[in-house]
């Protein structure tokens, strides 16, 4: 439920994107509406209320959704402070670069793999599988951040439909495959005597 609820942000960008742009005068007010600066207020006001709500309901934000927002606040406002969009297609390959760069670090950081500590407390694995899991991990989002700087710049018509749709496609198809793996290595729960 969690990942549905992170990825509502971006659906609302990406439908704000999509709409034609046009000027909706409300209250006396103008406002543009549709394209990147427009879908790129919403994302980071939805983001902002989405956490928020989270942060108030649960009393904390994981690791990675503080990195998230962070992340959007920072490259959104300095895409809508400078104009410029360039700004913004940085945000997703540095944001799945640190990601890359915490579960490299946990191999010398802390007595096991950032993996093992996410998810340890459902599946049992040997260490040999947990260092080749997190490995797994990093080049995922190596790869993941690399592709979207790829399309960004090189392909820019599609970038947002990527964002949305080919950064969701890798992800479910990488989960598949770490479900693959964890099915072949996963280790029976010890019988309780």
């Amino acid at each position: 439920m969690k990942q549905i609820i992170d990825f509502v942000p971006l659906l609302l960008f990406f439908i704000t994107y999509k709409i034609e742009p046009t000027t909706v005068a409300i209250a006396g007010f103008s406002l543009g509406v549709g394209g990147i600066f427009s879908a790129t207020a919403v994302l980071i006001a939805s983001s902002v209320v989405i956490y928020g709500f989270l942060f108030v309901h649960q009393r904390r934000l994981e690791k990675n959704q503080w990195l998230t927002l962070a992340a959007c606040l920072l490259f959104g406002g300095l895409t809508l402070g400078l104009h410029s969009e360039t700004i913004l297609k940085w945000k997703a390959p540095v944001l799945n670069w640190l990601f890359a760069l915490a579960f490299f670090a946990s191999h010398f950081v802390g007595d096991r793999p950032l993996i093992q500590r996410m998810m340890g407390h459902a599946v049992r694995l040997p260490a040999a599988q947990w260092s080749q899991l997190n490995v797994a991990w990093i080049l995922f989002f190596l790869v993941c951040g690399f592709a979207n700087l790829f399309v960004a710049f090189v392909y820019p018509a599609i970038w947002v439909d990527f964002k949305v749709f080919g950064s969701l496609g890798l992800t479910l198809l990488f989960m598949a495959g770490q479900a693959l793996y964890l099915v072949r290595h996963m280790q029976p729960e010890p019988e309780e005597s």
